[in-house]
């Protein structure tokens, strides 16, 4: 096998070429000067001095090959660099060199000018991003995250600075392992620390730096479905409230004017009648006013406080205040007095049935974001069924109306948080949760 020859570097190349193209001059001056002249000083002179120009004419040939190659590698290496503001000097026409050079600078303007479309795309990706509210987020060949949004960390419950460090997290610490196997579309239950339920999942593959990649979207189908749910009540509450209004209003009025004048027996029915007027108007009020829940008024509320004022309300029963932090929240103290007040009457419904307690407490969520979470939690019976807790009209109570865990909800997320109930795992009875945001 034959060895490659080490060819010469370009530079070198040209200085010999030049030193040969010259060396056939030098050599005959040379021999002409050490026949034809006899004086030693003179040929020696004459000599050196041929040599030297011989050497220093095959130089600056050298040199000036050299450097325009130099001056060109330059300005690629800072094209590579991102660095778009160096230009070549002598940039013409009608000179080989110069119209090198232009065209280099003119390949600087190019991806300049590209570079900065890309970093505005990009910055516009991610504003688009952030903006939408379904979680995207892209997973690489090992499942590695790398690409999220800010609904995807409420979502996962993780900031993105450790989302998308050095490695990234993966699939299965993110419990996406079963969304990114999924097929798509598909509607699936997923249990995240962000939020529990039905997910509408979207996936699909992309190419990035060469390599596959999964794109992942996550929509929320519970906020839409309840948007639906309530919008829908809210069509058949004053429809129901119009049309028993016009019936109940007559009645009462014509009973209590009637009262004084009719015999005993007659007096006696019509009372009821009233009182049977009344209740109904109540009843009817009540979901009228579970339809027209206005926005909240944000304003500075204190926790403890707001806390410990709603426990002693409660008179039935002393209702226990675990204390927590000094928290403060942005939201409406009307609405959230309500709230909390619905969720410690249940609490205490159920505690007199068993003899048992009732205890709420705060305690503040160090996550990204950060979030305030309240606690209700009672020793009754239990929820027996948990599918029916939010459905307007629903209640297991003799004297209850339906509406008070709805509006509850209904309020919670119109500040943004969440309500869930559930029954306790070890010991008997229900705990409450209200997370609203920080």
């Amino acid at each position: 096998m034959t060895r490659r020859k080490k060819r010469l570097a370009h530079d070198l190349h040209v200085f010999l070429l030049s030193l040969a193209a010259g060396a056939p001059g030098v050599v005959a001056t040379l021999l002409l000067l050490f026949i034809y002249v006899d004086d030693a000083k003179i040929r020696w002179t004459v000599g050196a001095l041929v040599f030297l120009v011989w050497l220093l004419t095959s130089v600056t040939l050298r040199e000036r090959v050299l450097r325009p190659l130099q001056t060109s590698a330059n300005l690629l290496a800072a094209l590579r660099e991102e660095d778009f503001s160096v230009r070549g000097r002598g940039a013409r026409t009608g000179d080989p060199l110069g119209e090198l050079l232009l065209e280099v600078n003119q390949l600087a303007d190019t991806l300049h000018a590209q570079r900065v479309g890309s970093l505005e795309a990009g910055a516009l990706l991610r504003r688009v991003m952030d903006e939408i509210d379904v979680s995207v987020l892209a997973f690489d060949g090992q499942g590695r995250a790398v690409l999220a949004n800010r609904a995807a960390e409420k979502l996962l419950g993780v900031p993105l600075s450790r989302l998308l460090e050095s490695g990234g997290l993966d699939a299965q610490r993110l419990r996406l392992t079963e969304a990114l196997a999924a097929d798509s579309p598909r509607v699936m239950e997923l249990n995240l620390p962000g939020a529990s339920g039905r997910f509408e999942v979207r996936r699909s593959t992309f190419r990035m730096g060469g390599l596959p990649h999964q794109l992942l979207v996550l929509a929320d189908l519970r906020r839409a479905l309840r948007e639906e749910e309530r919008l829908a009540w809210q069509r058949l509450v004053r429809v129901l409230g119009h049309e028993i209004n016009n019936s109940l209003a007559p009645i009462h009025s014509i009973s209590s004017s009637l009262k004084g004048a009719a015999p005993d027996d007659v007096e006696a029915g019509l009372a009821v009648i009233e009182r049977r007027a009344e209740s109904l108007m109540r009843f009817m009020s009540a979901y009228t006013r579970l339809a027209r829940l206005p926005p909240p008024q944000l304003a500075s509320v204190e926790v403890p406080a707001w806390i410990t004022r709603v426990a002693a309300l409660e008179k039935r029963l002393v209702v226990r205040v675990r204390e927590g932090p000094p928290v403060t929240v942005q939201a409406d103290a009307d609405q959230l007095e309500q709230l909390l007040i619905n969720l410690v009457r249940n609490g205490v419904d159920a505690a007199l049935e068993t003899g048992g307690g009732v205890r709420v407490g705060w305690s503040r969520m160090n996550g990204s974001p950060a979030a305030l979470e309240v606690f209700v939690e009672d020793d009754g019976p239990g929820i027996p069924n948990t599918s029916n807790l939010f459905v307007p009209f629903f209640t297991t109570k003799q004297e209850g109306s339906g509406i008070g865990l709805v509006l509850s909800r209904q309020i919670a997320e119109a500040h943004g948080g969440t309500l869930t109930l559930q029954n306790r795992e070890r010991e008997p009875g229900c705990r409450a949760r209200l997370r609203l945001p920080l």
